[in-house]
């Protein structure tokens, strides 16, 4: 690349030829679920009035010094092939303040990026140990488009309540209260994290070093034992399989949790790299930040709310297809609910039914296979 672009006082290009991208927008990567769950949690009962008092509270200058003290700093002296890379994603992504960032001694495979004021980017020792180097730029990418898109604020926010909700859970009603914004903090988290996915492809343009990457954080440094279309299966088999059992199940295991499953990530990733939309910003057609201002919000809640019918009349999952049958009036509904959970079973993954002899209370048109849909 020809043009130059400066990074506190360094000029600098990427290390191989990648399409840069000037100006972009954080809309331009922002999975639509991110933006819709944002606009549900500020309208969480307490929220802005618990923003606003952790915003001024909360130690931020003490953790900057927390990771000064007690971390190793990303620079040309100390593990140079990072701050490479968090140069490359910044000059990329048109990040003019490249954001500090720190390694951390901790096996388990994890980065994130915090802070109120400015961003600050932290991976640990298990992850830079883990991956390869495109491995790495693509997660690199993902920290980067977390502070470009202004996460690292609300991330922050998160840590600290996940922690102080810990430290009252002796008080029933504080800690309910905690709990209730934390829970639509992860929510809200957790797709955030498929927008930064998207940013992290923008930075390392190499889909499969992404792939490989998501494979490592759920199956170790095996990728001789591991298969790309296999790993996405089981991402098709999450989504289709069970019953509403299941379904109950899924949503009881994701609360907790701060990412989304790694499989799930990897689908929604490759969904979107194969997408119209991923090409036009290939093509360098793409929202600009500089028209960030003229940005209609409720056309972003239009295309959120899009993006959730959508999803919900696609997905296989036994509770979506139920939410849509609901919606549909479907005929058939009032069977399927005395025929109990089975009744919601996914079709790829429904047992064969044999022939049933009819008791003395079942009517003709009781041992008729469920439509399709079903």
């Amino acid at each position: 690349m020809s043009d130059g672009h400066e990074h506190n006082g360094h000029e600098h290009v990427p290390s191989r030829q990648r399409r840069r991208f000037p100006g972009i927008s954080s809309r331009t990567y922002e999975h639509p679920a991110d933006r819709s769950a944002l606009v549900a949690l500020r309208k969480l009962s307490g929220f802005d009035t618990v923003f606003k008092a952790l915003s001024g509270l909360l130690p931020e200058r003490s953790l900057r010094l927390l990771f000064l003290s007690d971390s190793v700093r990303v620079s040309d002296q100390q593990f140079s092939h990072l701050n490479v890379m968090l140069r490359d994603a910044c000059y990329i992504l048109d990040l003019e303040k490249v954001p500090p960032m720190y390694v951390n001694q901790d096996p388990q495979p994890n980065a994130m990026c915090i802070g109120l004021d400015e961003p600050i980017i932290v991976v640990t020792t298990g992850l830079v140990e883990l991956l390869d180097e495109e491995e790495m730029r693509a997660v690199v990418g993902h920290e980067v488009g977390h502070a470009l898109s202004g996460h690292s604020v609300y991330r922050t926010i998160l840590l600290f309540l996940t922690s102080l909700a810990v430290r009252v859970a002796w008080i029933p009603l504080g800690n309910l209260a905690i709990m209730a914004i934390v829970t639509g903090l992860r929510e809200w988290f957790r797709k955030s994290e498929l927008s930064a996915d998207r940013a992290g492809l923008l930075v390392g343009q190499d889909l499969q070093a992404s792939m490989r990457g998501l494979m490592k954080i759920a199956g170790g440094n095996h990728l001789h034992e591991m298969n790309v279309d296999a790993f996405l299966a089981q991402a098709e088999e999450y989504e289709a399989g069970g019953d509403l059992r299941d379904s109950v199940l899924k949503i009881l295991n994701v609360l907790p949790r701060s990412h989304p499953f790694t499989t799930v990530r990897a689908a929604e990733l490759k969904k979107w790299a194969e997408s119209r939309d991923y090409q036009r910003i290939m093509d360098g057609h793409y929202p600009r930040r500089d028209e960030d201002k003229d940005t209609s919000v409720r056309d972003s809640w239009r295309e959120s709310a899009n993006h959730y019918t959508t999803h919900v009349k696609s997905s296989k999952d036994p509770l979506m297809k139920l939410v849509t049958d609901l919606a549909g009036g479907a005929g058939d509904l009032g069977d399927r609910v005395r025929r109990g959970f089975g009744g919601f079973t996914s079709p790829a993954q429904k047992p064969p039914q044999g022939p049933e002899t009819p008791g003395p209370s079942d009517s003709p048109g009781d041992d008729q296979p469920p439509r399709d849909g079903s």
